[in-house]
């Protein structure tokens, strides 16, 4: 039987969130194990899946191109994306792109610790493109309810390995993520409202 890697589930999950998923962990000792962001409400992410208004970029490279996106979600929290030599067609995207636009990003989670010892979270990104407001708003929708059931679980009384690795590194209140998706679900209903 073939070991050919599978490409690990690219998680929904909003800025709020992300932003929080300071911890990344191996499960091997492998050099070419995958690295994982452990999300605080308990679940691991090898990649991810946003959705948000592209609303900057620009070339932070010093000596080769190194672009840096920055997508909003609905909540207007920011997701951080950086693209250069080794992702080009990410890199090339966030060269060409007018902001604002509605982008879908796939990638996967990096950590950087700064010097004052606060770790920054970003995606670097397989691939982003453009979408219409309907797919941004079902990506919304969806990735409400992926949090609510993460939340869910995370408050079960026989949670799995990686909810008690949360609740080991992390001491952020889950509810911040639950008051993050319920926001999500409210702009997009005022949003739909007001379009009306």
């Amino acid at each position: 039987m073939s070991s050919t890697p599978t490409r690990e589930v690219a998680r929904r999950v909003f800025a709020r969130e992300f932003n929080d998923a300071t911890y990344t962990f191996k499960e091997s000792d492998d050099d070419r194990a995958p690295v994982y962001a452990l999300l605080p409400t308990g679940q691991r992410a090898n990649r991810v899946f946003v959705v948000g208004t592209l609303t900057e970029t620009e070339d932070v490279g010093e000596d080769s191109e190194y672009w840096q996106g920055r997508v909003v979600d609905p909540n207007g929290d920011t997701f951080f994306t950086y693209a250069g030599q080794y992702q080009p067609d990410a890199a090339s995207m966030l060269r060409e792109l007018e902001p604002p636009e509605y982008v879908p990003v796939v990638g996967k989670p990096r950590t950087y610790e700064t010097d004052d010892g606060d770790v920054n979270v970003s995606i670097r990104p397989e691939s982003i493109s453009t979408v219409d407001e309907a797919t941004r708003d079902r990506w919304v929708a969806e990735t409400a309810e992926r949090t609510i059931e993460r939340i869910r679980a995370f408050q079960d009384d026989s949670p799995d390995e990686y909810v008690q690795m949360a609740h080991e590194e992390y001491d952020l209140p889950v509810e911040n993520y639950r008051r993050a998706a319920v926001s999500a679900l409210e702009n997009l209903q005022e949003a739909e409202a007001s379009a009306d």
